[in-house]
């Protein structure tokens, strides 16, 4: 973080100094008492049952040059004391005012689905020619989005950043604080329709994306979605379509899978440009769609986008492929929904094409009064690509479950209470040549099914 004054904070919350100097700097901005202060801001952000306020002792002890609070305290220790209204809308109001410090491209990335592939594959892209800075880990909402932007520094060249949201109103903040020059919006999904009722909802929410856009702005929107599909209409900024099934400013064509290896075609006004990834799924080949455009865009030449592409790798719990002699995991056990759900059954077919697919299932979290009917649906799914063995855990999963055996009648189907005696079975179920998928809700935690399946197959 390049510094800033404790003047400049005072116009950029609006905020009153009630006891130290205007004449100080901090270098950084920390939510954690307890990591090292050193020449940092203290934001005290409180939770549900925490008062933060309480740990600004400790943060000046550990070296913060300077305090937020939104109550009164006992100023006990130097160091420069800031009162505003609410410490949250401050920091991001700060955030917001230290964005507009760069005038480097920056790409904002919201959907309902694939935000953080996409983030990542644009990245990889860009980072052939640029010094990128990008949003890490989850990163990417109300507090997370500040803490990303604090960390732009002057030798970043382009910002890619994840902007994801649960509730109304909150992509109109993130849209301030990030003010992307080029906007990705990746699907309009079911994700947290318990909190926006509808997808019609989650759209307008999600679209708020281009609150910051002008006429030398660029969305890019999902071609092949069908309410993204709508607005490819005129206004004050370009939009520019990306899909497969479509015919899209970019498309992609000739998708061939070959183990864990996809080639593909991006078909762009007269040209067409061959690519290749190191991974599976039609959803990854969209992704990477979106990345290609956002490379010619920024003029990046195509084998510059070529190198970047191949150099993606998926993140942790994000469809990571694991081999133990002839045993596939794929682990896709970070979150999921009714999307990414279907997305990684159809992967498991692609990999599991020469032998048994076993797809473990848990619960998807915040579908409000669709859940019953979502669950279903997946199950259907594993029904119509006759998966092998479906075993599933959870309260809700119990409608895949239903869904699978009411559909396929030769599809071996079980149901656990927990995720141990889903470990239990497996590990005497398992045989050469079988491919696992584990995927769930991040609550249902079955990355706890995967680590004990590693052990056990590494023994």
């Amino acid at each position: 973080m390049e510094k800033i004054s404790i003047e400049e904070l005072l116009v950029a919350v609006d905020g009153i100094l009630v006891s130290g100097s205007k004449d100080k700097y901090f270098s950084s901005v920390s939510i954690d008492s307890r990591e090292e202060q050193k020449g940092s801001l203290f934001v005290p952000i409180n939770g549900s049952n925490i008062n933060a306020h309480r740990f600004i002792e400790q943060a000046f002890k550990n070296g913060a040059v300077a305090t937020l609070m939104s109550e009164d305290v006992n100023i006990k220790l130097d160091g420069t004391y800031i009162k505003v209204d609410n410490t949250t809308t401050a920091l991001q109001k700060l955030a917001a005012f230290y964005r507009r410090k760069f005038t480097i491209p920056v790409i904002g990335i919201t959907g309902s689905v694939g935000k953080t592939s996409t983030k990542e594959m644009i990245s990889s892209v860009l980072s052939a020619r640029f010094n990128v800075h990008k949003t890490i880990g989850n990163f990417n909402g109300q507090i997370g989005l500040p803490i990303t932007v604090f960390n732009l520094n002057k030798y970043h060249e382009v910002a890619v950043l994840e902007m994801g949201i649960s509730e109304f109103d909150e992509m109109d903040r993130l849209s301030k604080i990030a003010a992307p020059n080029y906007a990705v919006i990746t699907n309009i999904g079911v994700t947290h329709i318990e909190n926006l009722k509808t997808k019609e909802n989650i759209l307008k929410e999600k679209f708020k994306i281009i609150n910051t856009l002008d006429r030398n702005s660029k969305l890019f929107i999902n071609g092949d979605d069908e309410l993204l599909s709508r607005l490819q209409n005129a206004y004050k900024f370009q939009v520019v379509s990306f899909g497969i099934n479509n015919d899209c400013t970019f498309t992609g064509r000739n998708i061939v899978s070959n183990g864990e290896l996809t080639e593909f075609d991006v078909i762009h006004k007269e040209n067409k440009y061959h690519m290749q990834i190191e991974t599976v799924g039609e959803h990854n080949v969209l992704n990477a769609i979106a990345a290609v455009g956002i490379g010619i865009e920024l003029g990046l030449s195509i084998d510059e986008i070529k190198n970047g592409l191949l150099k993606f790798k998926p993140l942790d719990m994000r469809q990571q492929i694991y081999n133990f002699d002839g045993i596939k995991i794929i682990d896709d056990s970070y979150n999921a929904n009714p999307d990414s759900m279907k997305s990684a059954l159809n992967v498991l077919c692609q990999i599991g094409k020469d032998g048994r697919k076993i797809a473990v299932l848990a619960d998807m979290l915040e579908l409000g009064e669709s859940s019953e009917e979502l669950h279903y649906m997946i199950g259907k799914h594993c029904a119509d690509l006759n998966i092998d063995i479906l075993l599933t855990v959870g309260e809700e999963a119990k409608y895949i479950n239903n869904g699978a055996r009411e559909n396929n009648s030769e599809i071996k189907v079980k149901h656990f209470i927990d995720n141990n005696e889903v470990v239990v079975y497996l590990s005497e179920e398992v045989k050469n040549n079988d491919v696992i998928l584990v995927k769930g809700s991040r609550g249902m935690k079955t990355d706890f099914i995967v680590k004990k399946m590693m052990d056990l197959f590494k023994k």
